[in-house]
């Protein structure tokens, strides 16, 4: 038998990207994870994890093992935090805060399920892209999209986002593809008039992360006007690759410059670190980071 703390090192590891990431969101030392993850492979008898001097990548073994692994350990968390709650039945209202276009894609149809799991909970949800203080909002759970910043905010990770960039056939087929991030130059690219970062588009060469410098002749504060306007040729986009999955499947957009792409975009739900989380708060981030797997997010089959 597996034990738990070897099954939850090497889960964090694939979540986190990393051991020293792991580590640190497990708050066990690097040589405490590095020797569960070995012993977890000594006692499976396989592979699961390649190491690299920046990255740690499962191998096929160890895809097939975390993607049956993690929901797993998330039902135990879901059923050890029950088992805890002075109630049986979770009840009060539950303030959440979430991004404008995530909210109605992922959270919604979350809340709709957990809402008739627990018919004695009620939900006001409040959609902003701003890091609102929860405190002062009195905001009981905040989705978060991006690297957080150093605060004292409870945070559990949910998942996270492949970014991309992505055209249409059309443009492609008058201006050909481009290869490397370098040639962007070359290419109308749609610009978000998001903040100083939207012209500089992260890639991943030759082992490091560079930003390249994009322009074009549209720049727009909608992101539904850039998918608009790639999907009828006018330049390339750059975006979470679940904002334009139902495009991509369709065959209205194609993506491209895959190879180069970042590491991906991590989703937190936070909890002020004052008090101590409600219970309706927990449960709904557990139930929350079952349904944002990597199939849901990006489609894999």
């Amino acid at each position: 038998m597996h034990r738990l703390e070897d099954l939850e090192a090497f889960v964090a590891i694939l979540d986190e990207g990393s051991f020293t990431a792991a580590a640190r969101a497990l708050r066990r030392s690097l040589q405490s994870v590095s020797r569960s993850l070995a012993t977890l492979e000594e006692n499976i008898g396989v592979e699961l994890v390649r190491r690299t001097t920046r990255r740690s990548h499962p191998t096929e073994a160890g895809r097939r093992f975390y993607s049956r692994i993690r929901p797993a350990l998330l039902e135990i968390t879901d059923a050890g935090a029950e088992a805890s709650n002075q109630r049986a039945e979770p009840v009060g209202l539950l303030r959440i805060s979430a991004p404008v276009l995530f909210a109605p894609v992922h959270v919604v149809p979350a809340l709709a399920e957990f809402l008739e799991r627990y018919p004695k909970i009620e939900v006001e949800l409040s959609l902003s892209d701003r890091f609102l203080d929860l405190v002062e909002n009195g905001i009981d759970l905040a989705v978060r999209i991006g690297d957080l910043p150093d605060s004292e905010l409870k945070a559990r990770r949910l998942g996270a986002l492949r970014r991309v960039v992505y055209g249409s056939p059309t443009y492609f087929a008058k201006h050909g593809r481009p290869g490397h991030p370098g040639e962007l130059a070359d290419h109308q690219c749609l610009v978000r008039r998001l903040d100083v970062m939207s012209e500089a588009w992260p890639f991943q060469i030759d082992g490091e992360l560079r930003t390249i410098r994009v322009s074009g002749r549209l720049r727009t504060d909608s992101t539904a006007a850039t998918y608009s306007a790639a999907a009828l040729g006018l330049g390339l986009g750059f975006t979470p690759l679940w904002q334009v999955r139902d495009l991509v499947e369709r065959g209205e957009l194609e993506i491209v410059l895959a190879e180069y792409e970042t590491q991906k975009v991590p989703i937190h739900a936070v909890t002020p670190a004052a008090k101590i989380p409600l219970p309706a708060a927990r449960l709904f981030a557990e139930h929350l980071a079952r349904r944002l797997s990597p199939a849901n997010l990006e489609g894999h089959r």
